[in-house]
Formats: C-alpha cells, sequence, structure tokens
C-alpha cells in the first residue's frame, strides 16, 4: 500500500511540482492549502483541503479525516522578502505559528516526519562560496528570520516531542514542469525569470538589472538557480531518508554552479529568437555578489542530485508563461 503524505501549500508553485512528482512515484497525496497564493487547478488526482495552519482546528481536521497520513511536506509559508520587511507580524505569525500549529496537529496524529520548505536566505550574505551548511546564520530580512525561525522550533519539537525534520534551504527555484501544465503563476512575478518573461510578453514596461559593476566577470550578480522538478525530487529523497531512520538535518538545494543576470539574459535571447532591451539600475541593498550552493551533503545523504541546468529552466519557464500570461486564469 502506498504511503500517504500530506503536502501542505500544495497548490503553490514549488508545492504543486513536488504534487506531481509524488503521484507519478504511486505516493497518496492529501494537499491542504488556504489558496490565498496557491491555485486549486495546479493539482490534478488529489483531494485538496482548503484550510488555514493559522487556524488549529483546520489543521486537526486534516489528520482526523486521514488518519493514514505517514509523513509531511511543508510548502505553507509567505515568500517575498520585501513584503516582510513592510510587514513583519504578518510574516512572523504565519511563517512561525503555522508551523507551531502543523507540528501541534502532527504530534497529536502520532505523525513523526516532516520535510521543511526552507531558504537559503537563512545565510543572508555569505562568507564562504560554495555555501555549505556551516555557513553561519544571519538572515537579513524578516522573511529569512522567519524561516530561520521556523528552522528552530522544528529542532526543539524533535528534542521534545521525536518529530524529525529536514530543512531544504534551496537557492534560486526556477522552471517549469517539462509537459507544460504547471508553473510558477504567482503574481505579481518576484522572481528574476518570470519577471523578464512578463517583460517580453508586454506585462511591463521595462526589464531591469540592478547593477552591472559587481566584481564578477560580467559585472552582474551571480545566482545559483536550481529547476523546480529537481526540488521536488529532493523533497521525496528527504522524506524517504526520514522514514529510513535519517536524523533531522539541513540541507542546501541549488546545482552548485552560477549563472549572471547578463548570461540569463543571453540564454534568453536565443531560446526565443527575441531581442529586447535591458536596463540597468543601481545596486539594491542587501544584495549579494556572488551566491551558489555546495550541495555535496545532499547528494551524499539523500542520494540526490540536480539532473537540470539553466537551458531547461529557462526553456520550461518560456512554454509555461507564453502559453500561460495570466497563469491558471487562460
Amino acid at each position: 500500500m502506498a504511503r500517504k503524505v500530506l503536502v501542505t501549500g500544495g497548490c503553490g508553485y514549488i508545492g504543486s511540482h513536488t504534487v506531481a512528482e509524488l503521484q507519478r512515484q504511486g505516493y497518496d497525496v492529501v494537499v491542504f492549502d488556504n489558496l490565498v497564493k496557491g491555485h486549486h487547478a495546479a493539482v490534478t488526482g488529489a483531494p485538496v483541503i482548503v484550510g488555514d495552519l493559522l487556524i488549529p482546528a483546520d489543521v486537526q481536521a486534516v489528520f482526523r479525516a486521514h488518519p493514514d497520513i505517514s509523513g509531511v511536506i511543508h510548502f505553507a509559508a509567505y515568500i517575498e522578502v520585501g513584503e516582510s520587511m513592510e510587514q513583519p507580524g504578518k510574516y512572523f505569525q504565519n511563517n512561525v505559528q503555522g508551523c507551531v500549529n502543523l507540528l501541534d496537529g502532527m504530534d497529536a496524529a502520532g505523525v513523526r516526519h516532516l520535510v521543511f520548505s526552507s531558504t537559503c536566505a537563512v545565510y543572508g550574505t555569505p562568507q564562504h562560496v560554495p555555501v555549505t551548511e556551516q555557513e553561519s546564520l544571519k538572515p537579513e530580512s524578516v522573511y529569512g528570520v522567519s524561516k530561520l525561525m521556523a528552522e528552530q522550533v522544528l529542532g526543539w519539537y524533535d528534542r521534545i516531542k521525536g518529530i524529525r525534520h529536514t530543512a531544504l534551504r534551496y537557492f534560486n527555484a526556477s522552471g517549469s514542469s517539462f509537459d507544460g501544465r504547471i508553473g510558477d503563476a504567482y503574481k505579481p512575478a518576484s522572481r528574476l525569470v518570470p519577471r523578464l518573461i512578463e517583460y517580453l510578453l508586454g506585462q511591463r514596461t521595462d526589464f531591469v538589472i540592478y547593477g552591472d559593476d559587481y566584481p564578477t566577470p560580467d559585472g552582474t550578480c551571480i545566482r545559483d538557480y536550481i529547476h523546480v522538478d529537481d526540488l521536488a525530487t529532493s523533497h521525496i529523497a528527504a522524506l524517504n531518508y526520514l522514514w529510513g531512520g535519517g536524523e533531522s538535518m539541513a540541507f542546501n538545494l541549488g546545482t552548485g554552479a552560477g549563472s549572471s543576470n547578463k548570461e540569463i539574459v543571453q540564454m534568453v535571447r536565443e531560446i526565443t529568437g527575441l531581442d529586447f532591451k535591458v536596463a540597468v539600475g543601481q545596486r539594491r541593498p542587501g544584495d549579494a555578489t556572488r551566491i551558489w550552493a555546495d550541495n555535496s551533503r545532499a547528494r551524499q545523504v539523500l542520494g540526490w542530485s540536480p539532473r537540470y541546468g539553466l537551458r531547461e529552466i529557462l526553456e520550461t519557464d518560456w512554454q509555461w508563461h507564453s502559453t500561460h500570461p495570466h497563469g491558471f486564469d487562460d
């Protein structure tokens, strides 16, 4: 009998891709989402329970309705760095208290394995590149702090309640499904690649690169872009690691290589066949010059490795956005 997995935030960007991969691998999936940012249409073939992690009764009801849940993958969170600096309470309440309520629901139901969607933002500006899990934790935004606080909460629930977890610290999640069915429907787009594609589709008046005077080969920032389907397989590998008796641990998820803003622009030109103007603005405060992951721990402990690179990311994103210019509302 297939194990049943609860996916919170399963109607969101990374969550829906992970639900699809769980289904492909034969798992039984239940989705829990408040649909504030997620889209019901992103999930097919699995029950979607509409509820809110900030309402403990909603959480408890899921575990009562599905007493055979054996693991949880927790995506549900707010993710906008800028908004977090304007509305800190919203982020601490949702990202931290929501996690507490989920853990209490798991504890009452006897569920002891959780894969947590974390972020490389817990490191702030790293002192060393590539970034290992030993890098100092010094987040520079309320969003990053809220994720680190949730990780700390998970550590205490492990010590006190025996709920083991993996904290998956992604770098730049990108790309869309290869079948073109689901993609990053977050509006307005916040990630660099969707913002560029929105510009190409006439949904933005300009596209700006922030700073071209960094000490990098072409003067622009360098980031590690990881395909969302690779992130999906990592969550399943992490859950199997916990089911196999693995200890609570954090993992960096990236390709281990960086791409600059100008490299992305050039490859988008090649893939789309379009030429376009790019504006150059001032550097943004807090933007690191270069950052990419050391993913050795995930490779060695989880047996996971990324399959796709920047070209697959940009090709699948262009396929999704050009055929779904308004997301799931098309």
